[in-house]
């Protein structure tokens, strides 16, 4: 499980960086930086539903906060 959640950093990470290159290079004129930004949020909002589902299926559990009495 935490591969799999690596992986998915990597790839919002790559995509992230690709952005920025297009952004650098290309100086707008072309569509190659939305599409990196635009496989970014996939990337993130899959991952976040993975985690939702993986938790609601027993894969992963939270472990929580402690919360400390005062």
């Amino acid at each position: 499980m935490k591969i799999v959640i690596v992986v998915a950093f990597v790839l919002i990470i790559g995509s992230l960086v690709s952005a920025l290159v297009f952004m650098m290079r290309d100086r707008g004129g072309s569509r190659n930086m939305a599409r990196a930004l635009g496989f970014r949020v996939a990337f993130s909002i899959a991952l976040f539903v993975f985690i939702l589902v993986s938790h609601r299926l027993g894969w992963i559990e939270s472990t929580g906060v402690p919360i400390v009495a005062r």
